[in-house]
């Protein structure tokens, strides 16, 4: 990897019974040969083994970690558990991707190339038309018109303000105040990005292709598609510094 001044990127993966992709997310991590590269696997008491399986992997890798968290609490508070555990250990690059496949891990390089010249690098779908497969056309519509709404109603200037394969600078991420975040899912990438872009700080969209998950169920549910929808309306009315529960 050129210097683009990152010298301990870590990755950060939230996991709830995820065992089948995860057995073969990491090995496909690994093989990047990203210099000093540290993958977090934050897992939420998985009662499928996903933490035993990461265990297994981490025994011959040192670069393999596992933060365990007691039972089930979202999407975003993983994430905020994840991305504090590796601001304390030293990360100056943080990447955040869902253990799935339904992000290509081999677009990490180009996600981290991008912080070269941005604050945030969003893996978009949207930013040069529609790179989405095997998604329902109903799902797809689903998602083309939340981020229409979001940017009418809140100004954010991203083609995909939802997706959440991304690349941060670790300022950027302090910068953003995370422990004051209860939004899940959709909320929680809407608002991170609407933080970093009330900073002043540069959003850079990368276009990216995005595949169904090859296993396991979706994690998402109707409760945060509407807490989405609601806080898009808190930022639009009180800007984010009045968003720091749902």
């Amino acid at each position: 990897m050129e210097n683009i001044g990152i010298k301990n990127p870590w990755i950060v993966i939230p996991t709830y019974n995820e065992r089948p992709n995860i057995r073969r997310m990491l090995p496909a991590l690994t093989s990047l040969k990203i210099p000093n590269l540290s993958i977090l696997i934050v897992d939420d008491n998985s009662p499928d083994g996903t933490d035993r399986e990461v265990q297994q992997h981490a025994a011959n890798n040192t670069a393999i970690q596992l933060l365990s968290r007691p039972r089930k609490s979202g999407l975003g508070r993983a994430y905020i558990a994840g991305m504090a555990y590796a601001l304390e250990h030293g990360a100056d690059a943080i990447v955040q991707l869902d253990a799935d496949f339904s992000h290509n891990p081999y677009d990490i390089p180009m996600l981290l190339h991008g912080l070269n010249r941005a604050d945030l690098v969003l893996g978009s779908r949207y930013s040069q038309g529609i790179s989405v497969i095997n998604w329902p056309l109903k799902r797809l519509m689903i998602s083309m018109a939340a981020n229409v709404y979001v940017r009418t109603i809140t100004g954010l200037p991203l083609h995909d303000a939802t997706g959440g394969f991304r690349a941060w600078r670790a300022e950027t991420l302090r910068r953003i105040d995370l422990p004051s975040i209860a939004a899940d899912g959709y909320g929680f990438q809407i608002i991170t990005a609407y933080r970093t872009w009330k900073q002043g700080l540069h959003i850079d969209e990368v276009p990216i292709v995005f595949t169904e998950r090859r296993a396991g169920q979706s994690k998402m549910s109707k409760h945060i598609i509407w807490e989405a929808m609601l806080l898009v309306w808190k930022l639009r009315l009180f800007g984010w510094r009045h968003t720091k529960t749902s």
